[in-house]
């Protein structure tokens, strides 16, 4: 016979979820004896749910600690679309107090079920973060609007409000879902009832402009189709501006690829795998401008902020780093933190004056994890490097430097095309593209080495290889 039923607010509700089961577990009402189910009626309040009253607990009830690492497993897997994921979560608390490692066992059965519901939202909030295409529909007192339809399979839209909200601060949006919508003004997170896809327009004036910029960094030659399908799930297609192209691009790869091999050139004589846009800019400001007009960030963890290259227009000498740093993202600048105010000692050492340099990145906006207050940096991953890759090629293209010096493995890999050792190759003055590549350290590696003799050694050869390039010039 039921003994308790638990009616929670949302699907979502977790924090209800969690006071009932408090409740339950000091009352001792075992797992079979408890009804879990979600209030119906409109839709709920995914900003302003309060804590679900439990039963009322006796006096001697027993309290149970729950291990954060385990508290977080359930917060993602509680958010599941499984009709069992609140039974399953209350029933390995209540196992919990006789097995208080229970949590560490991965061949436990009630685990390894859990663990499943968790992958499975997290890739889930991925998928919503990757594959939300924002439709323009107007401006109102200068802040553009937008809005945006997204299917996800769980109940995932509370979860990833703050990720949308810290992205695209800068404009007004409004993302559908069929269970909520999630909308930001510039002050506040709002919800309401879900909707449909015939909510969201269907394109807008920037469509066009996207569809080409896709087209031209679709690289037939890096083209697996299976993994594309898994990355970027077919039943998404429909929603994103690109999906009209996919099928083209894919039926045309091999033509494109055979064309690309019959016309090959030595590789120091191009940009390895770099993608050539059928648009060209003329300047830097107009390049900047689309480029921070259309860039959305290639993965999770980047700042809002796209930070541009600085320098003559036509200096004669470019300095590539990996990307911007905390406080280069808040300047808007590049190498303006620690590691660049070492860069500027060293270039004076060399010989070389910091308005007569071109000073850029690799990948053009800070990638990191909160700890606290704090940003930590965290190194770009391939796809983010190939995501500004073209960027990059038209700034080298324009500033048209003498020699390109590589400052750090991620913008060696960037200029060159390729994953490779940095040792190898430092401090030598390779012939690339028509002009000189010098590959060396990044000046955060001096400021990481732990000795101060093996500081100075390093700085001296960083100083050295920075007179090389006048030399090369």
């Amino acid at each position: 016979m039921t003994a308790a039923r638990a009616t929670l607010a949302a699907a979502d509700d977790f924090a209800g979820w969690r006071d009932h089961a408090r409740a339950f577990l000091a009352a001792g009402i075992a797992p079979e004896g408890v009804v879990w189910d979600v209030a119906g009626g409109d839709a709920p309040d995914l900003f302003g749910i309060g804590a679900m009253a439990g039963p009322t607990a006796p006096a001697d009830g027993e309290a149970i600690r729950v291990p954060r690492d385990l508290l977080g497993l359930l917060r993602d897997a509680l958010m599941h679309s499984a009709p069992h994921r609140f039974a399953l979560a209350y029933r390995l608390l209540w196992r919990l107090r006789a097995a208080p490692h229970l949590h560490r066992d991965p061949s436990d059965p009630d685990m390894i079920a859990l663990h499943g519901l968790a992958k499975a939202v997290r890739r889930d909030i991925h998928k919503m973060h990757a594959f939300v295409r924002f439709r323009k529909i107007g401006v109102v007192d200068g802040r553009e609007q937008f809005a945006a339809w997204f299917e996800p399979d769980h109940h995932i839209a509370r979860a990833t409000a703050g990720f949308f909200r810290d992205r695209f601060a800068g404009m007004d949006w409004l993302i559908v879902t069929p269970e909520a919508s999630i909308a930001w003004d510039g002050v506040a997170l709002r919800e309401g009832p879900g909707g449909s896809r015939d909510d969201v327009p269907a394109e807008d004036a920037v469509e066009a402009e996207w569809q080409a910029y896709y087209a031209s960094i679709f690289n037939p030659a890096r083209l697996k189709i299976n993994m594309m399908k898994r990355e970027m799930p077919v039943r998404y297609w429909r929603n994103l501006p690109e999906a009209p192209l996919i099928a083209g691009l894919i039926g045309d790869a091999g033509r494109r690829v055979g064309a690309m091999v019959e016309g090959g050139t030595r590789s120091e004589e191009r940009l390895a795998e770099i993608p050539v846009a059928e648009r060209r800019f003329d300047n830097l400001d107009r390049l900047y401008a689309a480029l921070d007009a259309e860039d959305a960030p290639p993965s999770p963890g980047f700042s809002r902020r796209v930070v541009f290259g600085e320098g003559p227009s036509s200096a004669p000498l470019m300095l590539v780093g990996e990307q911007p740093g905390d406080q280069e993202d808040e300047a808007g600048r590049p190498f303006v933190g620690p590691a660049g105010q070492l860069l500027d000692q060293c270039l004076a050492e060399a010989g070389l004056a910091r308005d007569g340099i071109f000073l850029t990145n690799a990948v053009k906006r800070f990638k990191f994890t909160e700890r606290g207050r704090r940003r930590i940096h965290q190194t770009p991953t391939t796809g983010d490097i190939s995501h500004y890759r073209w960027w990059l090629a038209e700034e080298v293209r324009l500033v048209a430097p003498k020699i390109v010096v590589a400052l750090g493995a991620t913008a060696l890999h960037a200029l060159s095309g390729r994953k490779q050792a940095l040792g190898p190759v430092r401090g030598a003055a390779l012939p690339w593209g028509g002009r000189l590549l010098l590959p060396t350290v990044h000046p955060s590696f001096l400021l990481r080495l732990p000795d101060e003799q093996g500081r100075a050694i390093e700085r001296g050869r960083f100083v050295r290889e920075l007179r090389r390039a006048v030399a090369a010039i």
